[in-house]
């Protein structure tokens, strides 16, 4: 025998006896919790090593998948696995998570009820970074495709789960290489289903019914760089005009101007969708959108809440000038993110803003956001199976497609797939989603086990 265990092996030694298989799905999230796969936008500070034994623990876990599915790991921490079905005529479908998470800010760790990497199961919950953004993303997919090979389930239509490990900081190590490892294999996918919609509890516009929003689009990304330059020097003999005042006044006016609102079709389908079950007025609005949608979209703007449905989006990010107090900089720079409705691009969101900047002295730049996704089918296909799997779950839940704000991997499957969806079915209260990224995130335990059973649903009906 070799004197060095090799890779795998090791990691095997190191997953705890409570990641065995015969846990329950609660203790094995819990248990996926610990393991730190954290995302830092500095790649040099990622621990690789405990993506090797988040696998080890995955391999563990769901013994049925990866023994009797064909499994791959692409660029040494993304998984692909495909469950080959019995009508190879069917085009096959893609289930897709991500195993990564975002680290905890610095200084926050002591506001945790629980600490973020501990898994810790309690008062019906578990709690820990991850729990909702995605590791119960990556573990649902896996306990509904293990439950079913257990009952001998046999597809029709081929599956694939697609697991990458870099979403938080673009995807371009992880679900592009996924992507390019399928365009090799020759795939090509009626539909898939991403994290990025949830069963929403309280929802204000239907606080007594569940709305599960399956989200048929999302917003574009994109980042100017505005950068200033002019006379600098000592403090004493200050410019007229500083490259830091010249670039805050351009800001301010980019800030104070914000994008005209726009009904775009994923938010007044889920609103007309929505009317039947409103009370009056806000059913006739919702009902006659051809109409109401510019006053609609104008009273969701004055709400931060909605206001990202009905316009492009404008966030000043950065500010970086001077390396001394005394010393006036000869160089100011400060970065803008938006995020784009459809139909607004790169081009029509540079222009607008040079029009507002107005300074030939400020020199605008960007790195393109590539492969924005199109609007998906959200009459029938994909969406059709998403809804009838809901519905078996939560018969009540109110089902309309929307628009996500932020982004997904989905950007990397764009010519691999003909509809794209986002739909995740654990049922979340709007404060409790708003832990995503932030403090204190936790799935409570009867909403995960609702989630892997609409998994389950949408595996069975999709592979039809």
């Amino acid at each position: 025998m070799s004197r060095v265990l090799p890779t795998l092996l090791l990691a095997l030694l190191l997953v705890s006896p409570m990641s065995v298989a015969a846990a329950s799905p609660a203790e094995r999230l819990a248990e996926a919790i610990r393991f730190e796969t954290i995302s830092y936008q500095d790649r040099s500070q990622i621990d690789l090593a405990e993506f090797r034994r988040f696998h080890a623990f995955l391999r563990a876990s769901f013994p049925r998948v990866f023994q009797q599915l064909e499994v791959e790991t692409v660029n040494d921490y993304s998984l692909l696995i495909r469950w080959p079905g019995s009508d190879p005529d069917l085009q096959p479908v893609l289930f897709t998570a991500h195993m990564d998470v975002v680290p905890i800010e610095p200084g926050t760790a002591d506001d945790w009820e629980h600490p973020p990497f501990a898994g810790v199961v309690a008062d019906g919950r578990i709690y820990g970074r991850g729990a909702l953004d995605d590791k119960q993303g990556v573990l649902g997919n896996l306990e509904a495709a293990e439950s079913l090979l257990a009952e001998g389930f046999v597809p029709a239509r081929t599956m694939v789960f697609a697991f990458g490990h870099d979403e938080e900081i673009s995807g371009r190590d992880g679900a592009a290489r996924l992507a390019e490892r399928m365009r090799e294999k020759g795939w090509h996918f009626a539909w898939m289903v991403d994290e990025g919609g949830m069963v929403i509890s309280d929802n204000p516009l239907l606080p007594d019914k569940p709305v599960a929003i399956v989200n048929v689009a999302e917003k574009g990304y994109l980042t100017l760089t505005l950068v200033a330059t002019g006379e600098g020097g000592h403090s004493s003999r200050p410019p007229r005009t500083s490259t830091i005042g010249r670039l805050a006044a351009a800001l301010q006016r980019i800030e104070t101007n914000p994008f005209p609102t726009r009904m775009v079709g994923p938010v007044a389908a889920m609103l007309e969708r929505m009317g039947p079950h409103m009370d009056q007025p806000n059913r006739f609005f919702f009902g006659n959108l051809w109409l109401t949608g510019g006053i609609v979209a104008d009273r969701m703007s004055e709400d931060p809440m909605t206001n990202s449905y009905v316009r492009t989006t404008t966030a000043l990010t950065m500010f970086n000038a001077g390396v001394k107090e005394n010393v006036v900089p000869q160089r100011a720079e400060a970065k803008v993110n938006f995020r784009l409705l459809p139909g607004d691009t790169p081009e029509t969101v540079v222009s607008y803003i040079t029009e507002l900047v107005d300074d030939p002295g400020i020199e605008i730049s960007y790195d393109e956001w590539d492969n924005v996704p199109g609007v998906a089918d959200y009459d029938g296909g994909g969406f059709a199976v998403i809804s009838e799997a809901v519905a078996s779950v939560y018969p009540d839940a109110v089902i309309v497609p929307s628009l996500l704000v932020a982004t997904t991997d989905t950007r990397h499957y764009i010519d691999l797939v003909d509809d794209q969806y986002r739909f995740q079915g654990m049922l979340v209260k709007v404060s409790q989603a708003a832990s995503v990224h932030g403090t204190n995130e936790y799935i409570d335990i009867q909403s995960y086990e609702n989630a892997i059973e609409v998994a389950r649903q949408m595996m069975i009906l999709g592979a039809r």
